[in-house]
């Protein structure tokens, strides 16, 4: 009888811990993302220049990875996993309240890297946990659900701050954002489960030597995953903030509607990139499971680098042509986040896969940090075209170095 059972319980991908996780990062981006699609004209009406946002996006970007990096060792101890992604949630729910108070783009500055920090210290203990509650085989289902929640609250985020932006203000919206942040920390609270509960899956999983330093995780990682890395690394070289793309459009649709109204058509646009963004995470993460999940994420980086490619060749495009080039960012954006974490849980020991998600996570952050403040310097010095041809060269770059280490097997990581 108790075999009957077991196959119902070990087949369900979608149990309360992925749930409970998913609704964490859905709640958790409607609240920073209302903020952050306000941020691009907040930072405007306080006299900031445009390398002032590419700053703030890379430099917060910057921080996190390192915090990511000491998240993923956190993470390898898993009764420390839930209590970490508590306080990331808390961290990114109260910094990001408080731009309301800011007076000045270096105040930004501090509260969005410590926000940043926050949430970059959840992210691998968070993985760790959604990796853990679903078996072998359905980790690209798991994190496509995650990453499409998480999107979706990307999406009503900017919608919120269309609709509060009237009637309260940009620091009205920033105020407002505490609500659902608080509500994400209960949510992650109450539904995901502790590491002995999500043990149970892995029951029969032989666990690795423990290992003292993260030095000495790092040296564990298979080969194929070292080879993984650099192509990620290549790519986010060039995969920079995405709120560098709302203010481009703010500049090309200006002229035509004025500056409030473009803001709004370019908060749209966010809408729109997060829509798509949201409806394509999870049928990338569920083709992956089919077809293989780094020859995917190599399309998807190709993906990207059409995007950037959009925005150098196109004068003055249409609304219409922005929106198209805005829906294949969002494309690009869901292939990306899950399609990477789930490659990177079928390549890595279970034992240390806390530590190579937090790796994987600082190798990303680092990217962002050198590719959000080189388009925004490239922007400001030369033009936008030089700053998305960076980006658009090493989007490709990315994509062939994926592709070429598709052939390397999960074995490796056994």
């Amino acid at each position: 009888m108790g075999q009957s059972t077991t196959p119902i319980t070990r087949n369900r991908w979608l149990s309360r811990g992925v749930l409970g996780i998913g609704l964490a990062s859905l709640f958790s981006d409607w609240g920073h993302e209302a903020a952050t699609s306000v941020l691009p004209g907040f930072l405007a009406g306080l006299g900031a220049p445009p390398v002032a946002l590419g700053i703030i996006e890379g430099v917060s970007d910057g921080l996190s990875s390192f915090a990511k990096l000491a998240g993923g060792f956190i993470a390898d101890h898993p009764r420390w996993r839930k209590p970490t992604g508590i306080a990331g949630y808390l961290a990114t729910a109260l910094t990001t309240f408080a731009y309301a108070f800011a007076q000045s783009w270096p105040a930004l500055l501090v509260l969005r890297s410590l926000g940043w920090i926050g949430r970059g210290s959840r992210g691998p203990s968070r993985d760790a946990l959604l990796a853990d509650c679903v078996e072998p085989g359905q980790e690209g289902r798991a994190f496509g659900f995650e990453r499409a929640m998480d999107t979706l609250g990307a999406v009503l985020g900017p919608l919120c701050a269309v609709a509060l932006l009237g009637i309260v203000g940009p620091r009205g919206v920033m105020r407002w954002s505490l609500v659902p942040g608080l509500t994400a920390a209960v949510a992650f609270i109450r539904l995901v489960p502790t590491e002995r509960t999500a043990a149970r899956l892995h029951a029969g999983v032989k666990p690795m030597p423990a290992v003292p330093s993260i030095r000495d995780r790092i040296a564990q990682f298979p080969a194929t995953y070292k080879y993984f890395l650099a192509g990620v690394f290549a790519h986010g070289i060039g995969d920079f903030a995405p709120t560098l793309l709302i203010l481009r459009a703010s500049q090309i649709l200006a002229p035509r509607f004025g500056a409030p109204r473009a803001m709004i058509l370019s908060v749209g646009l966010y809408t729109f990139y997060n829509v798509v963004n949201a409806a394509a995470s999870y049928p990338a993460g569920a083709l992956s499971d089919r077809v293989g999940k780094r020859g995917l994420l190599a399309v998807g980086y190709l993906i990207g680098a059409l995007c950037f490619g959009g925005f150098i060749l196109s004068e003055g495009p249409s609304l219409l042509i922005l929106a198209c080039l805005f829906a294949l960012a969002g494309v690009h954006s869901a292939f990306q986040q899950s399609v990477e974490k789930s490659a990177a849980s079928e390549i890595l020991p279970a034992a240390i896969r806390g530590s190579g998600f937090g790796v994987l996570a600082a190798v990303n952050g680092v990217g962002d940090l050198v590719s959000s403040v080189a388009v925004g310097a490239l922007w400001s010095r030369v033009s936008p075209a030089a700053g998305f041809l960076f980006a658009g060269v090493f989007a490709a770059v990315g994509a062939a170095v994926i592709y070429f280490v598709r052939g390397g097997h999960s074995s490796d990581a056994s």
